[in-house]
This record gives structure tokens, C-alpha cells and sequence, in this order.
């Protein structure tokens, strides 16, 4: 059975997308003990094979039944749309020890064996502690797995949030929902979110709302099912996600670079999806002063388009740019 997010009056309005960097850190840990899930991050998975073995995610990974309950307060909805890991391991370690207790309970449940081992044990003896050297064990996963990427990532997720924010202008609540992944099913005549997902869940919002967050390890699957108190949130996979690990000059074709330059060859093809200079300096690993300046240029040249988001401006391919972009068209 899916599970369902209930809409009230007031719950259209407030909808919302968020980034968050615990969660990115909490996914890339369950990614590690998961071959399945590696499929696009296995670049990533090389580069940081020696700084995971240096981890001991054991205790994390406990909390990360195959099939079943998380802790939602060991990964809570973000804070505010863009909250940094500080605020949000602060949270953490703020959390009440009661919740923390009925958390263990359940996640510790859905693996067999998983509460009768010493880790279990201690957790369960020991909340309010467990809770410190959980969020000290997720700092340091966050230091050695995401940290140095994460410039590279936060980039990606704020071009997602970006895109999606335009579909929901243009198109509405219904239409969004049905883009972001085919989970995701709307049904009007009840105004509920189903999600398809193991379990069976109801959430009415309650005039809460509805996080929207974009993630890249997460793929390929959806996450919700929080538990009040926490605010009602989706997880989907955010988009480029096929692209993330490669070099800027793997992306482009070598005639391209001949005929634009390697650098704004490179800029043109890295704008699978909208994006403004801060998210593409970071993305391709360039000054934004220099950035800026090849945007310029292939703006003029009609290779570009740009049109203002908030307080950014997003650039994005016109159908020549996406033409002469494409390999083999040089």
C-alpha cells in the first residue's frame, strides 16, 4: 500500500523545496552498504573508498533496516530551504531523549537479531548518550564523504529546486507532483499525495504543508513517512544526477571545444538544466568572475538564454545551444 499525504485548505500554499546537507550525509552512508543503490556514485565510491574504511558507520548503519523504520531524528526535515550541516547536527543533538528512545525501538525492530547485539544494546540502554556519539559519528561522516563535494552537489540540488520551482509556476501543484517521480500520484478527488512506498502510511498535513527536497543519493528510490512532530516532507531523486561524477570534459565534445574553446564549451554543455553562475562556477570548478564572462558570451551569441529567479539569474540552452551542444554535432 502506498502512502498518503493528506491536503487540507491550506496546505497547497505551503508548499515548499529545501536542500539539506544531513540528509545527503546520512544517504551516502546508507549507499555505502548498499550495492545496489551505487549504480551513478560509483565515481564517488572510488575516490572515497579509503576515507569510508577509515569509518566506523556500524552503529549507523544498525539504524538503517534493509526495509522499516529510520529515526527521523537522526535525519530531520531541513530547518529552513537552505540550512547548513551545523544548524542541523545542532538540532540533532537538542533532540528530546524520549523520541530518541521510541526511534531505537522501532528501527532497531525491523532488522532481526538487531536489539539483542552489544551496539543495540547500548543504544537502548543509553539514549540520551547515543544520541551525542550518533551526531559526532555523522560530522565525521559528513567531513570525509560529502564536505569536499559539496559545493558540487549543493549545485546540482539548487538547479533541481530551480526547475521545479518554474514547473510549479507554470503548471501547478497537480502537474509538478506527477513530473517528480513516478511514485508520485496525485489524486484530486481526495486531494492526497499517494507515494508508493513498503508500508502503509496516512498523514494528514494539518495546514503544515508539504518540504519538497531534492536528493542526490538517495536514488533511485522516494523517501517520506515522517513521523509528527516532524514536518511532513517527500525525498525524490534530484535531476542530472547521471552527469554528477564526470569530469567537465567527458560532457563535452572535442569539436565543440575546437570551434567555442574548451572552457565555454564546457560552460554550454554543463547547462543540462538551468543553473546560475555561483551553482556552475562551483559545478565546473571555475572562478565565478570567469564564468560569468563565457555566459556572457554565449548569451550574446544565441547559444543562451537567461531569465531572473528570485534574487539569481538562471541560464539555460536555447534549441541552438542544445543543438551544437549534442556529441557528434561539431
Amino acid at each position: 500500500m502506498p502512502y498518503h499525504l493528506r491536503f487540507g485548505e491550506a496546505d497547497p500554499l505551503r508548499i515548499r523545496f529545501a536542500i539539506s546537507p544531513l540528509w545527503e550525509t546520512h544517504s551516502a552512508v546508507r549507499v555505502l552498504a548498499r550495492p545496489g543503490k551505487q549504480g551513478y556514485h560509483l565515481p564517488w565510491m572510488r575516490r572515497i573508498a579509503s576515507a569510508a574504511r577509515e569509518l566506523d558507520l556500524g552503529p549507523l548503519h544498525l539504524l538503517m533496516p534493509l526495509h522499516g523504520h529510520s529515526p527521523d531524528f537522526l535525519y530531520p526535515p531541513p530547518l529552513g530551504p537552505a540550512a547548513s550541516f551545523e544548524d542541523e547536527i545542532a538540532a540533532v543533538r537538542e533532540t528530546d531523549p524520549a523520541l530518541v528512545l521510541d526511534d531505537f525501538e522501532r528501527a532497531l525492530a525491523d532488522t532481526p537479531g538487531a536489539a539483542g547485539t552489544a551496539e543495540g544494546r547500548r543504544l537502548l540502554a543509553d539514549p540520551a548518550g547515543a544520541v551525542l556519539r550518533l551526531a559526532e559519528l555523522l560530522r565525521t561522516a559528513w567531513e570525509a564523504l560529502i564536505a569536499p563535494d559539496w559545493p558540487r552537489l549543493r549545485a546540482l540540488l539548487e538547479a533541481d529546486v530551480a526547475y521545479h520551482s518554474r514547473r510549479l509556476a507554470e503548471g501547478g501543484l497537480e502537474r509538478l507532483l506527477g513530473e517528480l517521480h513516478p511514485a508520485f500520484a496525485w489524486d484530486a478527488g481526495t486531494a492526497t499525495l499517494e507515494v508508493a512506498y513498503r508500508g502503509e502510511h496516512i498523514r494528514p498535513l494539518d495546514g503544515q504543508g508539504l518540504v519538497l527536497m531534492p536528493s542526490v543519493f538517495t536514488w533511485p528510490d522516494v523517501v517520506s513517512g515522517f513521523d509528527p512532530p516532524w514536518q511532513p516532507t517527500v525525498v525524490y531523486p534530484a535531476r542530472g544526477i547521471g552527469g554528477l561524477w564526470s569530469a567537465s570534459g567527458d560532457r563535452t565534445p572535442e569539436a565543440l571545444g575546437r570551434l567555442l574553446g574548451p572552457v565555454r564549451a564546457d560552460v554550454l554543455c554543463a547547462l543540462a538544466e538551468p543553473m546560475g553562475t555561483t551553482a556552475l562556477s562551483h559545478l565546473l570548478g571555475r572562478a565565478p568572475s570567469t564564468v560569468s564572462a563565457h555566459l556572457a558570451v554565449l548569451r550574446d551569441a544565441g547559444l543562451l538564454a537567461s531569465r531572473r529567479y528570485g534574487h539569481q539569474v538562471l541560464y539555460e540552452r536555447t534549441p541552438l545551444g542544445i543543438a551544437v551542444s549534442q556529441p557528434g554535432s561539431g
